[in-house]
């Protein structure tokens, strides 16, 4: 039987409209030796006040204020208290199922150290979830049902922020919450892979994640496509590149020339190609660009991939496939 403290940290700014379903689903969990220590982010709305009077209920809700201002100060003021051997996330605006901090806190236990516990996540709103977040939400859950999530990390967040649990002390070997990078739930998830930790596999629906148009992935500047793409390159670079090969980035779209922007500003050489006929042979960024089949004179080299087609994935990675390429090793999808 699992009998170990979770801390879940939450910090809220002006969710009023939510706070009450989650807590409320956070008190109906079956899992009982929890703490919630729920951090106000300098809210103007009456979130602070609904959150004083559940603390005042049940002494496992424990209020503070943030010692700074952003998700990345809350969450440091957050785990300050934290005193579980688990610790966990939560977003204000989101959901519990009420087996999760159970079935999340035995994988943990099972597995022991070095892992981390997940859990399938489902995207509901008000008005509907379209179709790009549907995409996502069923790509994150195939990884995590197999337990593959850091297979594919360099193509978007594959650890959902609300829905891991890792040992205390296996956070406090990532640095915990005392990077300032944002966006900060990529960050941690690059930090676990780069620990070596390892994913449990899970084909439970543990999360209900809410969709809204003031959700703060959807308006504060820290989750735009940019800051994406600077954090893949940072640390693919740290992590993943070898010098000893040439680089080749594959696509010459949007992506592909924010990518390459930042290979030239982190002074990384590369070889640029394309299949877009009216893009060959053209100069952007004083890079010429090259067609694909410029890969036959090269003998050893690592690819970015930045071209988002399906079907173009599909036979990029089956071109690799055939020349025994590794994923993760020889060839990493940015999209």
């Amino acid at each position: 039987m699992v009998s170990e403290k979770v801390s879940i940290l939450i910090p809220f700014k002006n969710t009023e409209k939510y706070l009450k379903d989650c807590l409320n689903s956070i008190l109906n969990q079956t899992y009982k030796n929890w703490q919630a220590i729920l951090v106000d982010d300098n809210s103007i709305d009456k979130s602070l006040n609904i959150v004083s009077e559940f603390s005042k209920s049940d002494s496992r809700i424990i209020l503070l204020k943030n010692n700074g201002n952003g998700i990345i100060e809350a969450l440091k003021t957050a785990y300050k208290k934290a005193d579980g051997e688990f610790i966990t996330r939560m977003d204000s605006d989101d959901l519990m199922t009420t087996n999760k901090i159970k079935c999340m806190a035995s994988d943990l236990k099972f597995k022991g150290p070095g892992h981390i516990a997940l859990g399938l996540v489902h995207y509901f709103s008000e008005s509907g979830i379209k179709e790009g977040y549907k995409r996502y939400q069923d790509w994150l859950n195939s990884l995590i049902s197999k337990g593959t999530s850091f297979n594919d990390i360099y193509k978007e967040c594959v650890i959902p922020s609300p829905c891991w649990m890792v040992y205390r002390s296996d956070f406090d070997k990532t640095n915990g919450f005392n990077s300032s990078t944002y966006p900060e739930d990529y960050d941690l998830a690059f930090r676990f892979y780069e620990n070596g930790f390892r994913c449990i596999p899970s084909n439970k629906v543990l999360h209900l994640w809410r969709d809204y148009p003031l959700r703060t992935s959807r308006t504060s500047v820290n989750y735009k496509e940019n800051s994406f793409l600077k954090l893949k390159i940072d640390y693919f670079l740290k992590l993943s590149y070898n010098p000893l090969k040439t680089l080749v980035l594959w696509g010459a779209g949007k992506k592909g020339k924010k990518t390459a922007s930042l290979l030239i500003s982190a002074k990384t050489p590369f070889v640029w190609i394309c299949n877009n006929p009216n893009k060959i042979g053209i100069k952007i960024y004083d890079v010429i660009l090259k067609p694909w089949q410029k890969l036959n004179s090269i003998s050893n080299y690592q690819s970015i991939i930045t071209i988002a087609n399906e079907n173009s994935q599909t036979n990029i990675k089956a071109y690799f496939e055939t020349r025994k390429m590794k994923n993760m090793v020889d060839y990493f999808f940015f999209c």
